[in-house]
């Protein structure tokens, strides 16, 4: 039996040290909140609770103005003419998400002013500084994941 536990000591110690993730810590409804760096490092979102959901809104961008106009950027590729002229500062990218009592939260969606698109997505810890999140269209299969860096 001791043999065993040991083997097993091995197989995971060598796991962590190739890179492999063996983080598994139960996470709080809350543990989300905070202000987190995209994976790009050009802005930073901050997760916030509001009633029993999570948003997350622009509250840091590196490049502030618009290189053409030299105006504050706006969110000129959002499909709805009409809110093309929102600035990005303060702009919600992520909206409704429910913690599902399982470390992730699920039900929401991520708005990518890059294109304008809004997709499904659900968040999870990769690390207890890093956040996985993947947006997707129908599945998650169909998606792209990007990570978020907290930041203090």
């Amino acid at each position: 039996m001791q043999k065993i536990v040991s083997f097993l000591f091995v197989i995971l110690a060598l796991a962590n040290a190739a890179g492999g993730k063996v983080y598994a810590q139960k996470h709080k409804t809350d543990d989300i909140l905070g202000t987190w760096l995209n994976e790009e490092r050009t802005a930073k979102v901050q997760v916030y609770k509001d009633g029993a959901k999570y948003f997350g809104k622009i509250v840091w961008l590196k490049e502030t103005l618009d290189k053409v106009t030299g105006k504050p950027r706006t969110d000129d590729l959002n499909p709805d003419v009409k809110l093309r002229n929102t600035p990005l500062m303060g702009l919600i990218l992520l909206r409704s998400f429910v913690f599902d009592g399982d470390d992730e939260w699920t039900k929401g969606t991520i708005y990518d002013p890059k294109n304008g698109k809004t997709y499904s997505c659900y968040i999870r810890f990769d690390t207890p500084q890093i956040l996985k999140i993947r947006g997707y269209i129908g599945i998650s299969i169909l998606g792209r994941t990007t990570n978020w860096f907290k930041t203090y």
